[in-house]
């Protein structure tokens, strides 16, 4: 999560990393939204549209999951300019890491959702509380037919760092998964290399506006 919030951070833009303590998460948000204008979601995302490739990026023009509610046009227009390829259409969030591609492909089918995070709902939801304009936009970094090995789903730890331990025991219970996450490494390097160019982009946009 420190990682990703390294690609966009400037003068200007306060950037919160994410993780698993959703409380936590609140309570640093909740501290910076005081002469805030606006709040934006952005990070790494897994793909729920089977059309999604490692490294493309969503523009969600609404969000759903734990909370329904539609993302600010002059911001989905601001983040679509800085992105021309990027898809946009409805991100689902509800503070679960979806790992499996069954699960992926029954959200999809659901509703519709291009892609999925884990903390979006609350960025909306304190920006709804604060009256103030809310987007989220997310890169690809794991895509919608690719079942996540077991290490992933507990490698977070609540304030977004690695949770080398616990990643440890997973591989010793199920050594089977090693080649996975091996995969989902090189899956990792290439969606950071495409969140730091498209970050970029969207930080030199931000701050022009």
């Amino acid at each position: 999560m420190a990682r990703e919030a390294q690609t966009v951070r400037a003068p200007g833009l306060v950037v919160i990393p994410g993780g698993g303590d959703a409380q936590g998460l609140a309570r640093r948000l909740e501290a910076e939204l005081p002469g805030a204008r606006a709040v934006l979601s952005y990070g790494m995302g897994g793909a729920l549209s089977p059309g999604l490739a490692l490294g493309d990026w969503v523009i969600g023009t609404h969000l759903c999951g734990a909370l329904a509610t539609p993302c600010a046009p002059a911001l989905v227009a601001l983040l679509a300019k800085a992105l021309p390829g990027a898809r946009r259409g409805p991100v689902y969030a509800d503070g679960t890491m979806i790992a499996k591609a069954a699960d992926k492909a029954a959200l999809h089918a659901a509703d519709g959702a291009l892609a999925v995070d884990m903390e979006s709902h609350i960025a909306a939801r304190l920006a709804a509380a604060h009256g103030l304009p809310f987007a989220v936009v997310r890169c690809i970094s794991d895509e919608a037919g690719h079942t996540l090995p077991p290490a992933i789903t507990c490698a977070m730890r609540p304030d977004g760092g690695l949770n080398g331990g616990a990643m440890a025991l997973s591989i010793l219970r199920q050594p089977g998964q090693i080649g996975g996450l091996v995969r989902m490494g090189r899956a990792m390097n290439r969606a950071m290399q495409s969140l730091r160019e498209g970050g970029a982009r969207i930080r030199d946009a931000l701050q022009q506006k």
